[in-house]
């Protein structure tokens, strides 16, 4: 156990630098996927009341005069 934390702090906390990085990606890739899943979570409370589901019901298609 303690060989696979040196090599972990070797590897990722050693420099400024790479540490900075990792937490930037790491924080990055967070985000993406709470947004991804969030999204998908409300979409699926709020199936069929949200316009996306509706609209074909308002909307009216253009009829071409020609």
């Amino acid at each position: 156990m303690a060989g696979a934390l040196f090599a972990v702090f070797r590897t990722f906390i050693r420099k400024n630098t790479v540490l900075l990085t990792t937490a930037f990606a790491g924080a990055f890739a967070f985000e993406l996927a709470f947004d991804i899943t969030s999204n998908k979570v409300w979409d699926s409370w709020n199936q069929g009341r949200q316009w996306k589901d509706i609209k074909h019901r308002y909307m009216v298609k253009e009829e071409d005069d020609e």
